[in-house]
């Protein structure tokens, strides 16, 4: 059981973190940040909804899942989603690698392209290194969204 104050802050901070994981993950492949820090900062927000809402809250609501009224939600069934994720995570992650060896480049090469006349910010560069960010982005989420559920549930 939390108290009225656990769940409010929590209301304020999961967006704020999440906007934070968001624009560290986008502006990764030029500055610090990507697809493992923003991870983080994602497991985070769950984490707090985890204390805050519970796992019941998190099915419902978050994920979207069906529950019946008088059933507890499967724990099972969160962790399977989450190493799914994790194997999703995975396999972009690689296959991002992999892709500049079709074009006889070496593993992992990127490159990029510059978009002009983009509003707001009139010009951006679209990283190839950003598929391979959201890769280590989904196994790091996955990763320590199934180890939160399991520690959580002992």
């Amino acid at each position: 059981m939390t108290t009225v104050i656990m769940r409010t802050t929590a209301r304020a901070i999961v967006p704020i973190v999440l906007v934070v994981a968001i624009s560290l993950f986008i502006e990764g492949h030029n500055l610090p940040g990507g697809g493992f820090i923003g991870g983080v900062l994602t497991t985070t927000a769950f984490a707090i909804i985890y204390m805050a809402f519970g796992l019941d809250f998190l099915e419902r609501g978050i994920l979207g899942r069906d529950v019946d009224p008088g059933k507890e939600p499967s724990r099972d069934r969160v962790v399977v989603a989450y190493r799914r994720l994790f194997a999703v995570g995975f396999a972009i992650a690689v296959v991002s690698g992999l892709a500049p060896l079709a074009f006889g480049q070496p593993f992992l090469t990127q490159t990029f392209v510059m978009l002009e006349g983009v509003p707001i910010y009139d010009h951006l560069e679209v990283a190839s290194a950003i598929a391979f960010d959201f890769g280590v982005y989904c196994v790091v989420v996955g990763g320590l969204l199934t180890i939160l559920s399991v520690v959580g549930a002992e």
